[in-house]
């Protein structure tokens, strides 16, 4: 299968590209870095240079590829997390939620794709809801002052998905490789980069649109819908 990954040189994009290379799939990922196309050529992809707010040239890139699933893993987010940083990367994602996620459901209907799989976050649920969240539970009012404007993107990014019969994985907070995180945090729902990498892959045979919380079983969030429907395993790891 010919799959387009747009942020196949991030911390999930990685392992992804790494699954779907092993599953024989031919796979197109995106960069914005030189550097990091070579990186993506030694896992067996094929490098696209691109920036997702160039919508024209995103929408040629993809013509020409004419895939069939589009995965959006893109975020912009500095290494580790760091709290200094954090600020105007909250700005950067929500903007790439919004904006490159229209981008790039324009591109997947221009060339005909038949699945769109999204990136979201399972730790912006608003605090009046009883833990642990399912996927009907409310969101973070976006009038609050540190991550409202976070939710607003999610909730953007999650609705232009669905409204296109897309399906949205909402990611508990990584860790593992490459993620600044060696070790689960406790605060939040969490999940390790590979079972996220896994659950994308396995979201390709979701028969029907959808949102599913993909997190380990910390008492946050519930994860029942996409072991049940995804076949889910937060206990997954890629050998390496």
């Amino acid at each position: 299968m010919k799959i387009f990954l747009a942020g196949a040189s991030g911390v999930i994009g990685k392992q992804l590209s790494k699954l779907l290379v092993a599953a024989g799939h031919e796979v197109y990922g995106t960069t914005r870095s030189e550097a990091k196309a070579k990186m993506l050529e030694n896992l067996g992809v094929k490098p696209v240079i691109l920036d997702v707010f160039d919508k024209d040239n995103l929408i040629a890139q993809v013509a020409k590829i004419k895939p069939e699933v589009v995965f959006h893993q893109l975020t912009d987010l500095p290494d580790g997390l760091d709290e200094g940083k954090m600020s105007e990367a909250l700005k950067r994602n929500a903007k790439i939620r919004e904006v490159g996620t229209a981008n790039l459901l324009d591109a997947a209907k221009a060339c005909g794709a038949s699945k769109f799989i999204a990136q979201s976050i399972a730790f912006v649920y608003s605090p009046n809801e009883q833990a642990p969240f399912s996927e009907e539970s409310a969101l973070l009012d976006f009038a609050e002052p540190t991550y409202g404007e976070t939710a607003r993107a999610v909730h953007s990014l999650e609705t232009q998905t669905i409204e296109n019969g897309g399906v949205v994985l909402r990611y508990g907070w990584l860790y593992g490789r490459d993620s600044g995180f060696s070790e689960p945090v406790n605060f939040v729902a969490t999940v390790h980069v590979d079972a996220a990498a896994k659950a994308a892959e396995l979201a390709m045979n979701a028969y029907k649109s959808g949102i599913y919380n993909i997190s380990e079983d910390n008492g946050h969030v519930s994860s029942q819908k996409a072991k049940a429907e995804l076949k889910f395993d937060s206990g997954f790891r890629i050998a390496e």
